[in-house]
């Protein structure tokens, strides 16, 4: 009998590199547990526990299943600031966001890759998509949803290591123009109107959960990418059955491969540009002189829940 491994309920060093796991990733083989860690944050508990692991060298890496480790969280029910405030309360700088896609457009096939570098909100208002609230309030830029250099470094170096017939990867460099995902509220898929809709706005993909984890990931100061993996057609392609969760299923099941091939070569490539600093340091200070509220108005229970993310920013007096 093969002799189990525990693993610690404590990690005391710095976790500068996460990876988000969503439908189909639910975790990484190649990298050895050392860790499962139970957090609590002033937002609640996150979806799942977050498994910290080592590359070969020693490097931790965090690992947080979005929709919890069965998939038991629709995506409006995903403690998004949760989630985001347990990876900054570790110290992350960094976060590899997987989700699986609907294709907008005919060139994108299912089980291609897609790496975005715009976004469309077409949530409804039900999730929470910021740290901030009356008594505290702040303003994010988010002109660039995603992190530019991510962008690059997955459009670099990625596209050659996929595999299956015909897979392709596809980024702002492969179309010559902004790669659009669209976030919709869910659970249900997308009309046949508003998957033309879409389109005729010049959406690519669309998915459920990039907002607000984004947007939270920006506030947090931590460089953030979406990587999507697509499944289906949406609802638009009138030549194909509309989107069912069985074709979505099985082409998620053909995606994981690659997906674990992605998440592998890139966690290679960002140990040492995550350690020098060029990569998830650009944002650092963005936050510090946004708060609009004047300190006699601010709300203490407020400041002391940002204290979380930022505990030198704004001093608790």
């Amino acid at each position: 009998m093969p002799i189990m491994t525990k693993l610690a309920h404590e990690f005391h060093e710095p976790v500068l590199l996460a990876i988000i796991g969503g439908t189909g990733l639910y975790s990484l083989a190649a990298l050895k547990p050392i860790a499962k860690l139970i957090i609590s944050t002033p937002w609640g508990e996150p979806s799942s526990p977050i498994t910290i692991a080592r590359t070969s060298s020693g490097f931790p890496i965090a690992f947080l299943a979005r929709h919890g480790p069965h998939h038991d969280l629709l995506p409006s029910d995903v403690p998004y600031r949760a989630n985001i405030a347990a990876l900054k309360g570790l110290g992350v700088k960094v976060i590899l966001a997987f989700s699986a896609v609907g294709s907008l457009r005919e060139h994108i096939k299912p089980r291609d890759f897609v790496v975005p570098n715009q976004i469309i909100d077409r949530t409804k208002g039900i999730r929470s998509s910021t740290f901030f609230c009356k008594g505290f309030v702040a303003h994010a830029g988010f002109g660039e949803p995603f992190d530019p250099k991510l962008n690059k470094l997955i459009g670099d170096h990625c596209r050659e290591i996929l595999q299956g017939d015909g897979v392709k990867l596809h980024t702002k460099e492969t179309e010559g123009k902004d790669v659009i995902l669209v976030c919709m509220e869910g659970p249900a898929f997308s009309t046949r109107a508003e998957s033309q809709l879409y389109r005729s706005w010049g959406g690519d993909v669309i998915n459920m959960s990039c907002i607000p984890e984004s947007k939270l990931a920006r506030e947090a100061e931590i460089a953030y990418q979406m990587i999507c993996m697509s499944t289906d057609y949406d609802s638009w392609n009138e030549s194909e059955e509309p989107v069912t969760v069985e074709q979505v299923v099985g082409n998620l099941k053909a995606n994981t491969d690659n997906a674990h091939r992605v998440a592998e070569k890139l966690i290679d490539l960002l140990e040492p540009k995550i350690k020098s600093g060029e990569i998830g340091g650009d944002l650092d200070g963005s936050m510090k002189f946004s708060v609009s509220t004047k300190k006699p108005a601010r709300d203490r229970r407020a400041a002391i829940k940002m204290h979380y993310l930022f505990p030198n920013y704004w001093p608790l007096e």
